[in-house]
């Protein structure tokens, strides 16, 4: 199925689904996509994870009920919209609108309109994607999992590496200290801090993120993961210049010009692939890469 046509199935089950209990992964599920991917794309797409774009309906519509029903009680205006007290929904919706439900009937002119989204693509510029097509049989991966919520991930995985490169990766890789230990070994072995991958394996709106290195066998140290991709065919695309900007920059530009209405290849499942060379991620020349799981059509 083409990838814009996706998105609008997805908005189109979100919207007929708004009083019942759905989440994107139903949405996921209705349209046969990577709950990973649809997210990914929605966002990159709208501006708006799919978790915001549902509650932000949800609170609109509820807000047209305030108004259009002076006797319906508030709530049961909550419990349609799926909140479990009125004291939650009143906190979202004065969230939302910047004035309560009872406010709102006082002054109807108060209501933050939001409506379904429309999606559209438009073909700008002429310069064509750094990108390549590779069959790479399976190999396995070892590092350092966290899993993430869709909605916080790009906030909280740069602080994962943060975190992972200041206390292990960097004093290894920039020779401040000999590997001693297995740990310490397997970093320096496997090249960990080279991959960060995304696998959409755990439902629930998360997924999990290794910060990674390619396996070469040996001892798996406490705290670390491997994990096996299997043989596929990557859409690898070269990104030059400093981070995060850059990847986020090509990120964008594979949702909204490469995958919408790509005549030859979709996404064959849900995992994806940063690879980051050596030397500084300021530099206006640095090199890494997005790699995506792709098959024929």
């Amino acid at each position: 199925m083409d990838w814009t046509e996706s998105l609008r199935r997805a908005i189109d089950f979100i919207e007929m689904g708004l009083t019942e209990d759905i989440s994107p992964e139903d949405a996921a599920k209705a349209v046969n996509i990577s709950p990973f991917y649809l997210e990914r794309g929605f966002k990159f797409m709208t501006g708006y994870s799919m978790g915001e774009y549902i509650r932000s309906r949800r609170l609109y519509l509820s807000a047209l009920d305030i108004i259009g029903g002076r006797d319906e009680k508030v709530i049961d205006i909550a419990l349609k919209y799926g909140y479990d007290t009125p004291e939650s929904f009143t906190k979202a919706f004065t969230r939302f609108h910047g004035v309560t439900p009872s406010g709102l009937r006082k002054d109807p002119h108060r209501l933050r309109t939001f409506l379904p989204l429309k999606i559209q693509v438009v073909i700008q510029g002429g310069n064509s994607m750094d990108m390549i097509v590779k069959k790479m049989s399976g190999f396995k991966v070892i590092g350092y999992e966290r899993d993430f919520s869709e909605e916080t991930s790009y906030a909280e995985i740069p602080k994962f590496w943060e975190e992972i490169m200041g206390e292990k990766i960097a004093p290894i890789c920039n020779k401040i200290k000999a590997p001693e230990t297995a740990e310490e070994k397997a970093i320096a072995d496997n090249c960990i801090g080279m991959y960060g991958v995304c696998i959409d394996d755990i439902g629930g709106g998360k997924f999990r993120y290794i910060i990674a290195g390619e396996y070469k066998g040996g001892i798996v140290p406490e705290g670390m993961t491997v994990y096996e991709l299997p043989e596929t065919q990557w859409a690898k695309f070269r990104c030059v210049g400093p981070l995060p900007g850059l990847l986020q920059s090509v990120n964008t530009r594979i949702f909204r010009e490469w995958l919408p209405g790509n005549p030859d290849y979709e996404i064959a499942f849900g995992a994806n692939i940063e690879w980051y060379s050596e030397g500084d991620t300021s530099a206006a020349d640095y090199e890494s890469a997005i790699w995506i799981p792709v098959k024929r059509k």
